[in-house]
């Protein structure tokens, strides 16, 4: 399987850093029924009490209504979600060619399970973000040497 690069809205709130905090905000969510593949909650360096959950996708009335009832909104952070197979050295190969582009990474969060690699990767831009689906898409087809 080649891999997958597909633009992707993340919906985010920031919260304060205390236990229970990711429970409570996707409470409304799991009682909604929506299907999250990707979620992401981290502390902002240097400030031990603020938080950021961001999460992935939000679809569907009931989903979108429970999102923004929690506080999350569509954030405006330009992103990609990549998945297929896994090989040796795919990490590598796409962060090289991203870099040759000159393109900054804002953010990559990237996991294998099993054979199947999965990667979400935060750009400056929409513009930096379409120009390395291009990118991935072809270090991805790339054989091993």
């Amino acid at each position: 399987m080649a891999l997958t690069v597909k633009k992707i809205v993340l919906w985010r709130k920031e919260v304060e850093n205390r236990a229970g905090v990711l429970a409570n905000a996707l409470a409304p969510l799991a009682h909604a029924g929506t299907d999250i593949h990707v979620v992401m909650a981290y502390r902002f360096p240097g400030q031990e009490s603020k938080a950021a959950i961001e999460f992935y996708p939000v679809t569907g009335k009931k989903s979108v209504t429970a999102a923004k009832e929690a506080g999350f909104h569509a954030s405006f952070i330009s992103a990609l979600l990549v998945e297929g197979d896994n090989r040796a050295g795919l990490g590598y190969a796409t962060a090289q060619a991203i870099a040759n582009a000159g393109i900054n990474i804002d953010f990559l969060v990237a996991q294998v399970v099993g054979r199947k690699y999965s990667a979400v990767f935060g750009f400056e831009s929409d513009a930096d973000a379409a120009k390395c689906a291009a990118i991935i898409r072809k270090a991805g087809a790339a054989k091993k040497k």
